[in-house]
């Protein structure tokens, strides 16, 4: 249901230190939003297989930060259309785990810009966390974020106009925003060269 976690499976201790994680408190506490932490945590640790595809997003964004649930916003419903999946399996978390580069929402700038993911966060937890998803059949890095921290890129579009050198375990991808409209239509390659090949390798391994 909307605005509720997962309950995580046995072994998810991880999942209910994250949720208690606070931080960020002074962080949050002095942005333009002054927002409290809200660990936005959708993955299941220790499953009898793990799962079959992470999602590698940035941070929750506002929407997220209300509904407590990963992508319940216009980059979400992008993101599904570009992986050619409905809500029930994107949200099957014995098949998919999302962790984004911080769990929180980072709130707003003076300017009401998107505050970067807190590199506290992943320093924290996300090698505790990788290792108790275990290995991944495809991994999809969502954003200029994700891809620093798992291939070492800085160019996001260098980075994903390269994702054969990574297929087909890992898919580097620019972020769903809406305010990417303009890098999708000046990158024509990506709607017709990388996303035929994301589709089928998704469904390829959610079979």
């Amino acid at each position: 249901m909307q605005g509720e976690n997962p309950e995580p499976l046995a072994g998810g201790d991880l999942v209910g230190e994250i949720r208690a994680c606070r931080l960020c408190t002074g962080r949050f506490a002095a942005t333009a939003t002054g927002h409290l932490p809200r660990p936005v945590v959708w993955f299941r640790p220790h499953s009898a297989r793990g799962p079959r595809l992470l999602i590698v997003g940035q941070a929750p964004g506002a929407r997220v930060h209300a509904s407590g649930r990963p992508f319940t916003d216009p980059s979400g419903d992008r993101l599904r259309g570009w992986m050619g999946v409905d809500e029930a399996s994107f949200y099957d978390l014995d098949r998919i785990a999302i962790v984004p580069m911080a769990f929180c929402f980072p709130g707003y700038d003076a300017k009401g810009a998107d505050l970067p993911p807190p590199p506290l966060c992943a320093a924290t937890w996300r090698d505790r966390v990788l290792a108790a998803l275990g290995p991944v059949d495809l991994t999809l890095l969502v954003g200029g974020a994700a891809q620093r921290w798992h291939l070492g890129t800085r160019n996001v579009t260098e980075t994903v106009a390269g994702w054969r050198d990574h297929a087909p375990r890992v898919f580097p991808l620019p972020h769903p925003s809406w305010r990417n409209t303009g890098w999708l239509k000046r990158n024509p390659w990506f709607e017709a060269d990388l996303l035929p090949a994301l589709r089928a390798r998704v469904k390829e391994v959610l079979r």
